[in-house]
């Protein structure tokens, strides 16, 4: 009896061990502690693009944006907005001038130093004028534009997986600060995908190949697996506005 249930208990262990192995070859995901990832600055491939273009000499045109617009619940027109700003920034091509936030920081400081409670001669001064106004909007959002899942089943193991795409568009507009002439327009839209594989019942598929070759499983083991992947919002936003604005620094240089 302490043979036989010795080999119960081994067969059982090396039958867990496959099932795990299966699963996690299926999945292609390797069993490791986190690491602690670093931090990284610009790692977006626009923002690298951004910031790779060559720098003008003399002076840049002065631009800025008042707000940018939103409809959408899940994306702010406030973060839309700051995002659009340091793409502009990074592109090297603009003299940006703050508009969305004046009274948060460069009329405060202004204030201040007018009514004598800071040191300095900014209160003196005018701010630097805008040639151009950028116009930025949130123009679609179209959620499960594309779905699509499938599934197959082997000796009662289940292999699931599932994709899902979304998609943001924005537009931006050129204005003409002097006559509020539009200029151009430019419109850009990025998708947002998702994913899902699955796999269950590898302890059915494993009694079945052991009973074919004539043996018993005292216990079925069996392993769950599930992993989804899904892009962000404000990535997709951030990586439309960085589209943008390269092509914005195109036209500029028509």
């Amino acid at each position: 009896m302490i043979e036989c249930k010795g080999n119960a208990m081994r067969t059982t262990h090396a039958a867990t061990s496959l099932a795990v192995t299966l699963c996690l070859s299926l999945l292609g995901c390797a069993v490791a502690a986190p690491a602690v990832e670093p931090a990284v600055v610009d790692s977006s491939a626009g923002s690298r693009a951004l910031r790779g273009l060559p720098r003008p000499q003399g002076e840049r045109v002065a631009v800025t944006i008042y707000e940018f617009r939103s409809g959408l619940a899940n994306v702010s027109g406030r973060a839309a907005t700051d995002m659009f700003k340091t793409a502009l920034v990074q592109s090297g091509r603009f003299r940006v001038v703050e508009r969305s936030r004046l009274a948060e920081g460069v009329l405060r400081e202004k204030q201040l130093q007018q009514g004598g409670y800071a040191s300095g001669t900014a209160a003196q001064k005018q701010l630097r004028g805008a040639r151009f106004i950028f116009e930025g909007t949130v123009s679609e959002a179209n959620p499960g534009e594309s779905q699509s899942s499938g599934g197959v089943s082997i000796g009662g193991m289940q292999v699931g997986g599932a994709t899902n795409r979304d998609s943001i568009a924005i537009d931006v507009r050129v204005v003409d600060a002097a006559t509020g002439d539009i200029l151009d327009a430019i419109v850009v839209r990025k998708a947002i995908d998702a994913g899902e594989v699955s796999v269950s019942g590898v302890g059915s598929l494993l009694g079945s190949i052991m009973a074919q070759r004539g043996r018993h499983l005292p216990y079925a083991p069996d392993v769950q697996v599930q992993q989804r992947r899904a892009e962000g919002a404000d990535s997709a936003l951030r990586a439309a506005i960085e589209e943008a604005v390269l092509q914005l620094v195109n036209r500029f240089e028509q």
